[in-house]
């Protein structure tokens, strides 16, 4: 608005300008009046640039911040015969664009990209699913304030968990069984391990019960004396 109102000043300068030179009748006049109007036409055609830039910059979109990306580590998931289902919490995710919630399938993964949501995006990627899946037949539901993934199985089988990795923590967890250990020998090591590391009465209570129990296979009519202390 400034601009605009020099330039309108400007003008009106320039046009008494032509008047004064219409009447001057001295040269020297006439040429002063004339350098005048140079000036004054440069300063018009300066300010009607100036002008325009300004309109140009108003015009223009606001360039919007550069959205950060935040990892999704809190999902829950189950699974039907067709299809396992994870379900991303999302308030508001609703609301955003469609095109803003990004899902990409392979037989072994598959990633979520929701975007400008809040200010920022909000990305999962699971890796080395358990069992392969059909990424053509998977698919993905937004809700409110919820992105359901359900990825379509190739197998109706039960997944024990989401992802290999997650597999072989578990297993690794699991006590190893051999089928074909003795039971007996494996109490005898667990009492031996008692005894050499419990004091006195450890040591004590633990020969009072072996003898006991020897004694009442001796009366059951099992071999074996009754008072033998534990041989480690």
């Amino acid at each position: 608005m400034f601009v605009f109102c020099q330039i309108n000043q400007l003008e009106a300068d320039l046009q008494e300008l032509g008047s004064l030179l219409e009447k001057a009748e001295r040269t020297r006049v006439q040429e002063l009046l004339k350098q005048e109007q140079k000036k004054v036409e440069k300063e018009i055609a300066a300010r009607k640039q100036q002008k325009q830039q300004q309109a140009k910059k108003e015009s223009a979109p606001v360039a919007q911040r550069a959205a950060y990306t935040i990892k999704i580590t809190n999902y829950a998931w189950d699974q039907s015969d067709k299809f396992v289902k994870i379900y991303l919490t999302l308030k508001d995710v609703h609301k955003i664009p469609a095109e803003n919630v990004e899902v990409s399938f392979t037989d072994g993964s598959l990633s979520v990209l929701v975007k400008e949501l809040d200010g920022k995006n909000h990305q999962l990627r699971i890796l080395n699913l358990l069992h392969p899946i059909d990424e053509k037949g998977s698919q993905t539901k937004v809700k409110t304030d919820m992105v359901l993934v359900m990825c379509k199985k190739q197998t109706a089988n039960k997944w024990e968990c989401l992802t290999k990795a997650e597999k072989q923590t578990k297993d690794k967890d699991k006590p190893s069984m051999d089928d074909k250990a003795d039971p007996s020998e494996g109490l005898m090591s667990m009492l031996k391990k008692l005894y050499e590391d419990g004091d006195d009465d450890m040591k004590r209570t633990i020969n009072k019960a072996w003898s006991e129990s020897q004694e009442k296979k001796s009366r059951g009519g099992g071999g074996g004396g009754g008072e033998d202390m534990m041989d480690f």
